[in-house]
């Protein structure tokens, strides 16, 4: 069994190959280091994400198989289309970021917890800060009603979570990001793992060592920046 590797806070940032994750728990690859936005850009260079519970050391994970969403594959239910185009809803780019991480975080049922901690917030508004994390916001006039956030490189798009308060607002947003990225010739969306929610949209598990191969092949630098 291969060893969780236990990073450094010093020193430039390194993760072992993604293919020494764990198959138990899948995908766990290393733990402690930090979140820095530089630490952050390698981990998803190299298919790599943080996800850890309150009061544990940071842990990152890169699990086998990977679940992605390829912007052509998405399918859109006549419901949804129809509800896109007779709900009265609009969909904004980077209008309030902080907002749309906050909403994510917040527990989904009463006793149900939080994995955004504090320290990933702050985190992911200084990759917004710079221009690599965004969020596609689904608004009922003023009022903010569903969302998603990620990290954006090159023709990558790491789908970190989403949220709604009305029926379908986060797939209005994750229609929005679709039609982004196309815009933008990104041609991969990560969604990290598997789940019938998003085998519905059209979503597809691949192996890890595709999705390293895509990232080789697509996740290039690009000036980062402000979507709008």
């Amino acid at each position: 069994m291969s060893p969780v590797y236990w990073l450094s806070r010093e020193g430039a940032p390194w993760f072992p190959p993604a293919s020494e994750a764990l198959k138990e728990p899948d995908g766990l690859l290393a733990a402690g280091g930090d979140l820095t936005v530089e630490r952050l850009l390698t981990a998803y260079e190299h298919g790599i994400f943080p996800w850890y519970a309150p009061g544990q050391p940071v842990l990152w994970w890169s699990p086998d198989p990977r679940a992605v969403l390829y912007p052509q594959e998405l399918r859109v239910s006549r419901s949804l289309n129809k509800r896109v185009r007779n709900s009265g809803l609009s969909t904004r780019l980077d209008a309030n970021f902080a907002a749309v991480i906050r909403a994510c975080a917040a527990p989904r049922s009463a006793d149900a917890g939080t994995w955004l901690t504090e320290e990933m917030i702050c985190a992911y508004e200084e990759l917004h800060a710079q221009g690599h994390a965004h969020s596609v916001e689904t608004w009922r006039d003023d009022l903010l009603v569903g969302g998603l956030y990620g990290v954006c490189l090159g023709q990558v798009f790491f789908g970190e979570s989403m949220f709604s308060r009305e029926t379908d607002a986060s797939k209005v947003a994750l229609l929005r990001l679709v039609n982004e990225c196309q815009r933008r010739a990104i041609v991969l969306i990560d969604c990290q793992v598997t789940s019938g929610h998003l085998q519905s949209l059209g979503s597809r598990a691949i192996s890890r060592a595709a999705f390293l191969a895509a990232l080789a092949q697509h996740c290039r630098p690009l000036q980062p920046g402000r979507w709008e």
